[in-house]
């Protein structure tokens, strides 16, 4: 079924939303065959009417954890509609039944607050108004590290006759009658033949001695050895909310898609000085994901926005790092020569890692990301698989 049959079977404010919302055409409905086949597929699902209906929330909830949009990572008509077709719902709900459906809280806030729908919506005004949602209290989700692999267990020795565990109380009186025998037959035989009796019984002293193997050497620790960029977690995030922090001035409270199931991080920035919060909104960005979560004036911070910082300090400006163009949530990102390396789950605050390697981040001639080899001046690019993530104005910069 084609998208434009589809929107021929949406009731006709609904139908009228989506049109409005719909910018330049042909990207609204796919930008692909893939994608405009899946666009025309949802919104055929959203005008049957069972994808919003409440029973149904759960199973959309599922479906919405690990996607920013329903379509690939970009805004389309199929978005559209669903937003139109949850508004009667959600705008209906309290908080704690918001709460309990976090992902689609999330992707209900995300696209209303989008500029193509709030300007189709003033025509229909007040079907689609904004919804409130009361973020700022929704219970905190704590997003534990990933525990580190556990190590092999090194190989038990041998267990002497000290380290032997108890057997059960019947084997152990017939083991005592059996070895007591042994004893009285040995201390005969020995009487019989005393020279042969003490050597047999000297050789079998010995054998009975197990020598103990070496400590089975241990694996070195997952973050042994000199601090090297490939320790460094940096994927492709997605801001999909972002508010100024409570109770401090110069932060912002970002929610990221990272891609992950659990949902987007909450992530502390101190960019409200340099960044202005409609240059936030919607963007892509390159994250730390692995540093240790901090407390950032009573709000955790689970990961950082990597950005560049002018050469002539934060007063001549800061901008985003930007991963290329078409990057997907969650996307690894990496350094070029140490493509092989596995990052870190999570990295040591005691040993520096960070610390040791972001002096050798930088920006080229090019305004591509790179890390720059303090030892050897080689130049390692920081890239996706698909291209190099670049700082859109600033050459030479630093990156932190």
């Amino acid at each position: 079924m084609s998208a434009a049959a589809a929107l021929a079977k949406l009731p006709s404010s609904l139908r009228d939303l989506v049109a409005g919302a719909a910018q330049d055409g042909s990207e609204d409905f796919g930008k692909s065959e893939k994608d405009k086949a899946e666009v025309a597929e949802w919104i055929d699902k959203v005008a049957q009417g069972d994808v919003a209906k409440p029973e149904s929330l759960k199973d959309l909830e599922a479906s919405l954890v690990p996607r920013t949009y329903l379509v690939s990572n970009y805004f389309t008509a199929a978005d559209a509609a669903l937003y139109g077709a949850l508004h009667p719902i959600l705008s209906q709900l309290q908080p704690t039944q918001y709460y309990s459906q976090p992902a689609i809280t999330r992707y209900f806030d995300q696209v209303q607050h989008r500029a193509s729908i709030r300007k189709a919506a003033e025509h229909l005004a007040p079907a689609f108004s904004v919804v409130a949602f009361d973020l700022e209290n929704a219970p905190h989700q704590e997003r534990k590290a990933e525990a580190p692999k556990k190590k092999e267990k090194a190989k038990a020795a041998p267990a002497t006759e000290a380290e032997t565990p108890a057997a059960p109380v019947k084997a152990d009186k017939a083991a005592a009658k059996a070895e007591k025998k042994a004893k009285t037959e040995q201390g005969e035989k020995a009487a019989e033949q005393p020279q042969e009796g003490a050597k047999e019984l000297k050789t079998q002293k010995k054998e009975k001695k197990v020598k103990e193997p070496k400590a089975a050497e241990k694996k070195p620790a997952e973050d042994a050895g000199e601090p090297s960029p490939s320790m460094i977690d940096l994927r492709v995030g997605h801001i999909v909310d972002i508010k100024k922090h409570p109770d401090a001035d110069g932060l912002y409270v970002e929610q990221i898609d990272f891609g992950e199931e659990t949902g987007p991080r909450t992530v502390v920035s101190g960019l409200v000085n340099y960044i202005p919060i409609e240059d936030m909104r919607d963007k892509y960005l390159v994250g730390v994901c692995n540093l240790k979560p901090a407390n950032m004036r009573g709000v955790k911070s689970f990961a950082m926005v990597l950005c560049a910082t002018h050469k002539d300090g934060k007063d001549a400006g800061i901008e985003l790092v930007q991963p290329p163009a078409g990057s997907k949530v969650g996307e690894r990102i990496f350094f070029e020569g140490f493509e092989g390396g596995e990052p870190l789950s999570q990295l040591n605050p005691k040993k520096k890692i960070f610390e040791t390697v972001q002096p050798g981040f930088t920006t080229l001639d090019t305004r591509e990301a790179a890390w720059v080899d303090p030892a050897t001046k080689a130049v390692h690019r920081i890239r996706t698989k698909d291209g190099v993530c670049v700082a859109p104005r600033f050459v030479g910069a630093s990156l932190s």
